[in-house]
């Protein structure tokens, strides 16, 4: 009975909870000077942030998306953020259009005209909603297709582009904290493939000078997930009682590409709010 009433006590508790707003402090820094990031989904969400938190950290960066006004407008308000007229780029590119992916690579490289890429952020990906019984054939080869065999095969490029031109480089990729659930939705399954890829692409390219990691978020207060935009960040399901943020996300990227993060080699860091360490106890004696 007591734990009954515990257990009652923690939902009201939950109900009527208010969020009290938190600063989002964003790292500001000279950590990416003179380097040059391509990021995939860079039009909006993590992408964005991530392209905004680099140029102040003094890269410069291409962003794609698979929308032409998107991305001009995307390019738009990063370049009215600062100085950054000839640092940023945009090109349209579908991650899952692997026959065309070298060309639309070739086209990235004439734009930033002698420059050489030394980081690659994938994040471009996409969802597709439904229970196990309902997910189409179509919906599971357009989600995996995206998330999974775009990045494997526009790191292949990039990585011999690297290579090739004795790059010091990075890759990042963009996982999430889903990837620690039973997979049975075609989304969980790529960020598994994701996690995986993350250790066998780092292992393969550390000799050449590249380091690979990746970035796995919980639950983030994007598009993807709050689709009302007066919802606010509060999330009660994990200890930190809010979603993370894209900010917060685009800070760690940005010590993970820099020679900061230079000695993490093949690790997923994971940024859950406190959601990896529920146990069954958190279930059973709430408080």
């Amino acid at each position: 009975m007591f734990h009954i009433i515990k257990n009652l006590l923690k939902i009201i508790f939950r109900k009527f909870k208010k969020y009290v707003p938190v600063y989002i402090p964003t790292l500001q820094s000279d950590l990416l000077n003179e380097r040059v990031a391509l990021i995939t989904g860079g039009t909006r969400g993590i992408g964005y942030a991530i392209a905004e938190r680099f140029l102040e950290s003094g890269s410069s960066v291409i962003i794609t998306g698979i929308d032409k006004n998107d991305i001009q407008d995307a390019c738009e308000r990063l370049k009215n953020k600062g100085m950054y007229q000839e640092k940023v780029f945009g090109i349209e590119m579908d991650n899952s259009d692997i026959k065309n992916l070298e060309k639309k690579f070739n086209n990235i490289i004439f734009q930033i005209k002698g420059q050489k890429i030394d980081i690659l952020v994938n994040n471009a990906g996409i969802t597709r909603g439904g229970s196990f019984k309902d997910i189409l054939e179509e919906d599971f080869e357009e989600v995996l297709n995206v998330n999974l065999k775009g990045t494997y095969f526009l790191s292949q490029l990039v990585a011999k582009y690297m290579q090739k031109n004795k790059i010091k480089g990075n890759i990042l990729n963009i996982a999430s904290s889903s990837s620690l659930r039973p997979a049975i939705s075609p989304y969980v399954l790529s960020k598994w493939g994701i996690r995986g890829f993350t250790l066998g692409l780092a292992k393969t390219l550390f000799p050449y000078d590249i380091v690979v990691n990746g970035l796995a978020p919980g639950s983030t207060a994007t598009a993807m997930l709050i689709k009302d935009k007066y919802s606010g960040i509060e999330n009660f399901s994990v200890p930190a009682g809010r979603y993370i943020t894209a900010d917060e996300v685009a800070n760690m990227a940005v010590i993970l590409v820099s020679s900061l993060g230079r000695m993490i080699v093949g690790d997923i860091i994971y940024m859950t709010g406190g959601a990896g360490i529920i146990t069954i106890d958190d279930i059973s004696y709430p408080f």
